[in-house]
């Protein structure tokens, strides 16, 4: 099928090289010239497992084209991924200017052969009928211009545009999206059009068939049609309750230091419950990222529009705000005074196998260490190799651990990297003036740790 893909995101150059991967003709369209030059030379601007090589393959075979001609690729497409960024403004609900600009300026370009508009991009409940308008506004802009300066409609037959708006909102995670894309958990299709429902169906059916799976022998993925405005929650409603389960553990975690329990045996217990799960019940610094933050506030934002007061979700954000604190309150009990100290931070994104630091815990960690004169230091595999500097001007970002452990009071293991666990710790233990680790993310060996010389510090433990 011929689809194109507006954005070349997170979400849209995943989606796009995705649906390439697996048969279609895929047009990715972004308006930055010089990203669109770079990804036609097979450079992909963030980092995620497996996405460059799909990319560079599906781009060598003619099945992947990046440009910035919205016109032409609006015109060859059967599908129209709207797939551009939704940020959170200071309010808490979404800021929708780069989706509306793109509907509108779909309308433009469309003719009366039928297509199927996408919205891909997590957009606030209701937001299917407005993209509809936006395009039928853009149809008439499109039509009311070609007419002469005299007047003279007849010079141009009106065209009426033939399509149907879709929700198909994206469950990817950062570090796994790829893998997401070809074994997921369902596909969700929000439509009143048997039409639009069929052509998307015919889009998935080798994700669906898992032909690309990990797993190919199990069975069909799930295929959920509702309404638009159903799909649309169901996105919201998903990460809100992934974002109150870590909430919820973290919870848990000050209570078990407070009575002597350790709160990782408490959650592989609670999991072992089918009704419950093991998944998201890992303690520590709380939840970050680019997708939970904005939806969890955009889902508070859209109830308090309705009049209804989301006391839950509200708790959900605060528990996670004050979570950050917790290191905070741990380097205290054991140095004392912070002004003066060299603190390291092993990891700086908001998780691993992800170049993404957007409301990292990291960068609140930073904030308070600053405001209370503590030096900060940093290793991080990917931000260290990468030069992303922003939001780390008052940080010495080091080139490895070893350089990070050197002069420091403290470590921080911040963000759960694999390599981390492989990590020297008795020569880190000899390099710091005290070896002192609190493992905010319960990822490391405690017995090893302290078999190394440092004094290990837990989350809820």
């Amino acid at each position: 099928m011929r689809v194109t893909v507006v954005g070349t995101g997170y979400v849209g150059l995943v989606t796009g090289a995705c649906l390439a991967e697996t048969g279609h003709h895929v047009i990715c369209v972004d308006n930055n010239e010089a990203k669109v030059a770079s990804l036609n030379a097979g450079r992909i601007p963030i980092y995620e497992p497996g996405l460059e090589q799909i990319v560079r393959r599906n781009n060598d075979a003619g099945r992947l084209i990046f440009t910035t001609e919205v016109d032409n690729s609006v015109k060859q497409a059967q599908i129209i991924f709207i797939a551009v960024g939704t940020p959170a403004l200071p309010t808490g609900e979404s800021d929708l200017r780069y989706v509306g600009a793109v509907a509108k300026t779909i309308g433009e370009h469309l003719d009366s052969s039928y297509r199927v508009v996408v919205n891909k991009s997590t957009v606030p409940i209701g937001s299917g009928d407005w993209v509809r308008m936006l395009i039928l506004e853009g149809a008439k802009e499109a039509i009311l211009s070609a007419v002469p300066a005299g007047g003279v409609e007849t010079v141009c037959a009106p065209v009426t545009p033939n399509f149907d708006v879709v929700s198909n909102p994206e469950f990817l995670k950062e570090g796994s999206a790829v893998w997401d894309t070809f074994n997921p958990d369902r596909i969700v299709v929000g439509s009143d059009s048997a039409q639009a429902i069929e052509i998307m169906r015919q889009l998935y059916t080798p994700i669906i068939e898992r032909r690309f799976a990990e797993d190919p022998k199990a069975g069909e993925v799930p295929f959920v049609v509702t309404d638009l405005s159903s799909a649309e929650m169901i996105k919201y409603a998903a990460n809100a309750f992934l974002a109150t389960k870590i909430s919820f553990i973290n919870e848990v975690a000050n209570i078990c230091e407070r009575v002597g329990a350790d709160v990782s045996q408490v959650a592989y217990g609670i999991g072992l419950d089918q009704r419950i799960g093991q998944r998201f019940l890992q303690a520590g610094l709380g939840w970050g990222g680019s997708c939970f933050p904005k939806d969890v506030s955009a889902l508070v934002h859209t109830a308090n529009d309705y009049g209804y007061d989301c006391r839950l979700l509200k708790a959900v954000i605060e528990t996670n705000r004050l979570q950050r604190t917790r290191v905070i309150e741990k380097l205290q009990q054991e140095l004392k005074v912070l002004k003066g100290k060299t603190i390291g931070l092993l990891g700086l994104t908001f998780k691993p196998d992800t170049d993404d630091m957007r409301d990292a815990p990291a960068l609140s960690l930073i904030e308070y260490l600053n405001k209370l004169g503590a030096r900060v230091k940093a290793f991080d595999p990917i931000v260290s190799a990468s030069g992303i500097r922003e939001g780390l001007s008052h940080v010495i970002v080091e080139t490895d651990a070893y350089r990070l452990a050197e002069t420091c009071d403290a470590l921080v293991l911040v963000t759960e990297w694999k390599e981390f666990r492989n990590l020297d710790y008795e020569k880190m233990a000899q390099l710091v003036n005290r070896p002192l680790l609190i493992d905010a993310r319960n990822f490391l060996d405690r017995q090893l740790l302290t078999k190394a010389g440092f004094w290990y510090v837990g989350m809820g433990r």
